[in-house]
């Protein structure tokens, strides 16, 4: 009895141990300022795991042994999904092979986790969307499961005899061990998640002082040279000099208009406080821009909330000003036209605000991006944009939610508290 229990524990040790190096490549990233690491890290450090599970089994008897892989296998494909299962079913099933050869032990290996695959194959797509209580029954519940599954297998089909008690102490320290990994990568995930917030938040602090202090004295300047220019476009006879004169001032047009966006970056926060009313807010922002759709050929389909509910608290410009950034980019992501359908929900104690279009979608990595100064997927952007939107809304005390498939669509969801 003492001996198994034992064994499984420096399993369960070498299950931690990839934990660990997790955790530090997170740090590294974070500390060394790295903005990309390798999307098949969590399933390398997953194989670490299982084979060294592998390597230090509990014989059991006839071929049979005994180890914790099943807990790296599951979480492997629940946090990684279903290519990462078939890759970790195939590496377990080869050194499974290469270790003890065909025997028992072997085929009650390819039954199990064969089923084990595809059973979290199938629930992986619904796992990194549950809470944590939801996220750690699961994991706990798959594990014991395949463990089930197997003690079924073995006393049917195999002339295998197992007490009682190793089964007892294998189902407790299986049970145990997918919870405590469970909540040690989700710790991990969170904290990693903090870390980004906060390189984010460093990025947008310097901007923040920059646009402060510089959008002011180089706004005078501009204002002054854009007052001559319009004197001199007005006086002008040749039509070759004016129309140098109108591009100029076109040019700065848009160059006051990116100054407005740094001053507004640099002051979230409204100006003033005022009970907006959601419907009214989204109905101005496309009176503004359904020309625009017009002329992108895409259309536009408005589904107001109907229980006239759907107010905020906050500032009605702003707000507008947001929105009128999200929709445009919605809009100019269809070249080839499409639909564009936006929807006001009023649900206690949130009021949100979904905007979908059918564009050219986006990767998780450009997902992540979104907000960060600079970032654009257009070819004559500035980013700053997008970087003001979520700035405002956050400054209003609202949430945006991303939701994006590549070359197929993209979902603004933006939840704001209700006021009554």
């Amino acid at each position: 009895m003492e001996i198994i229990t034992k064994d499984l524990l420096i399993n369960f040790l070498f299950i931690l141990l990839p934990l660990l190096l997790l955790q530090m490549f997170y740090l590294l990233k974070f500390v060394y300022r790295i903005e990309k690491m390798k999307e098949n890290l969590f399933t390398v450090l997953s194989l670490f795991s299982i084979f060294l599970c592998m390597l230090f089994p509990f014989p059991v008897g006839d071929g049979l042994i005994w180890d914790l892989r099943r807990i790296p296998f599951v979480i492997g494909v629940l946090y990684g999904g279903p290519k990462n299962g078939f890759l970790l079913l195939i590496f377990v099933i080869v050194t499974r092979y290469f270790m003890l050869g065909v025997n028992d032990g072997f085929y009650i290996t390819i039954i199990t986790f064969t089923l084990l695959a595809v059973t979290v194959s199938f629930v992986s797509r619904y796992y990194l969307k549950m809470t944590l209580e939801q996220k750690v029954l699961t994991s706990s519940s798959l594990v014991l499961l395949s463990t089930i599954i197997t003690f079924i297998v073995v006393s049917l089909f195999f002339n295998v005899i197992v007490s009682v008690n190793m089964w007892l102490q294998f189902f407790f320290i299986t049970f145990l061990g997918t919870v405590i990994v469970t909540l040690l990568i989700e710790v991990i995930r969170i904290n990693s998640d903090l870390l980004e917030k906060l390189m984010k938040a460093e990025k947008l602090e310097v901007v923040s002082h920059l646009a402060a202090s510089i959008s002011h004295e180089v706004r005078n300047p501009l204002t002054t040279c854009k007052g001559f220019l319009q004197l001199s476009y007005d006086e002008e006879r040749s039509p070759e000099i004016k129309q140098y004169l109108g591009t100029a001032l076109q040019e700065l047009d848009r160059a006051s208009d990116i100054i407005n966006d740094y001053l507004t970056f640099a002051k979230p926060v409204p100006d003033k406080v005022e009970k907006v009313f959601v419907n009214e807010a989204v109905q101005n922002v496309l009176n503004i821009l359904t020309p625009l759709a017009n002329m992108q050929d895409v259309q536009i389909f408005y589904h107001p909330d109907q229980s006239g509910h759907a107010n905020i608290s906050g500032d009605r410009k702003k707000l507008e000003q947001s929105l009128i950034n999200i929709v445009k980019n919605g809009i100019e992501s269809m070249q080839k036209g499409g639909k564009l359908e936006i929807y006001t929900v009023a649900e206690y104690p949130k009021v949100r605000i979904a905007i979908s279009d059918e564009g050219k979608g986006m990767t998780q990595q450009q997902i992540n991006r979104l907000g960060e100064p600079y970032f654009t997927m257009k070819d004559n952007g500035t980013g700053l944009g997008m970087m003001v939107s979520f700035s405002l809304i956050k400054g209003m005390g609202g949430e945006i939610h991303v939701e994006s498939e590549l070359g197929n669509f993209t979902i603004f969801t933006i939840e704001f508290p209700m006021v009554t």
